[in-house]
């Protein structure tokens, strides 16, 4: 570790990825140690940062004279005004040099970019004076999803990208997803392929050419599932990647040394939250279900009361799947309430309501 700086995680990837699961798994192992986190991401409810602020149960505590593992609200920085690449100057160095003023205070960073997000000018943010002196870039983690990278996606939701992309109207860059694949990888210290489990042999070997095309081979790649990665393989790997990060080209560059202006189609996108009472888990999951089959649909994600269950459910679906899993206790000043954040085109916010209400008051 660079002695006085203070370590920094960048992790990026497309939007269902698994970028907060393995950012949620990281804090849960990571008792003792005060992280702050900045999340970028797309929605109106910042569900992200809830779920990164929420300690599980089976947190353990700090042992005497540590901290506890559970993190207060201002550790967490949110970041919600358009993709972080595109707003260095203006959203991510004054957040940068309010973790300097508190450097006293913080073990490490940790950066979740948006899945748009280049990491390159992020990763160039750590030369800038006031920060360079202060801050290092331990690895760019860069998180692959397994399946939709073995299909040939890249995404497991193109749409649920494409409705990102459109919706940001900061975003000053408009590669395909093949050339921002290769941009995330280009600046990786660590590639995580999730969600193995869905993986067989052949798919695997598709996916492990994808990434060794596009990154040298002294970048590691551990292939994970459910976000589960020890500590010590994502921490302290010391890449300093701001010292090299200039010798990286991307796509991003060639389109910008060629004179490319980017025009952004800003087609009209829908995202609005629906808040609920407590409702039946597995009434909400078969509703959720047959709303995305029936509309169009990108992503689901938010919080669920449950009848009867102390602990709060997530709810989190991208283009097809639907994965729910309680994450802590409601706490007692807290509302029990359900909000759940919809991004989608040409969805109505008010026959979705209607929906839910009906069939989960039947």
């Amino acid at each position: 570790m660079q002695l006085n700086k203070i370590p920094t995680t960048i992790v990026t990837g497309f939007l269902g990825s698994g970028k907060t699961t393995l950012l949620s798994n990281v804090l849960k192992q990571a008792a003792g140690k005060r992280i702050a986190v900045i999340v970028n991401e797309f929605g109106e409810l910042d569900i992200d940062s809830e779920i990164l602020r929420s300690c599980p149960l089976d947190c353990p505590e700090g042992e005497e004279g540590q901290e506890s593992s559970q993190r207060s609200d201002d550790g967490f920085y949110e970041l919600a005004n358009g993709c972080i690449c595109c707003t260095v100057e203006e959203e991510f160095l004054p957040v940068m040099e309010q973790l300097v003023a508190r450097r006293g205070d913080i073990d490490h960073i940790l950066i979740e970019t948006s899945g748009l997000a280049l990491p390159k000018p992020l990763v160039q943010a750590f030369n800038w004076p006031g920060i360079k002196e202060y801050c290092t870039v331990d690895a760019v983690i860069t998180v692959v999803d397994g399946p939709a990278v073995a299909a040939g996606r890249f995404a497991h939701d193109e749409n649920q990208v494409q409705a990102q992309r459109q919706a940001d109207e900061s975003l000053d860059h408009d590669p395909s997803l093949q050339e921002l694949l290769d941009d995330q990888l280009s600046a990786a210290d660590l590639v995580v392929v999730s969600k193995n489990d869905l993986l067989d042999e052949g798919e695997r070997a598709r996916v492990q050419s994808v990434i060794t095309h596009a990154v040298p081979n002294t970048v590691k790649t551990v292939y994970i599932e459910n976000g589960e990665a020890a500590l010590d393989m994502l921490l302290g790997i010391d890449a300093a990647t701001e010292s090299r990060i200039d010798e990286v080209h991307n796509h991003h560059d060639h389109h910008h040394a060629h004179g490319a202006h980017h025009d952004h189609a800003h087609d009209h996108f829908d995202s609005f939250v629906i808040t609920l009472g407590e409702v039946s888990s597995d009434l909400l999951q078969e509703t959720l279900t047959q709303l995305i089959e029936e509309h169009n649909i990108f992503r689901v994600k938010g919080f669920a009361a449950v009848h009867g269950k102390p602990m709060r459910q997530v709810f989190q679906a991208v283009g097809t799947r639907l994965d729910r899993y309680f994450d802590r206790l409601w706490l007692p000043e807290e509302v029990r309430q359900t909000q759940l954040v919809f991004i989608g085109k040409g969805i109505s916010k008010e026959q979705i309501e209607n929906i839910l209400h009906d069939a989960l008051s039947a």
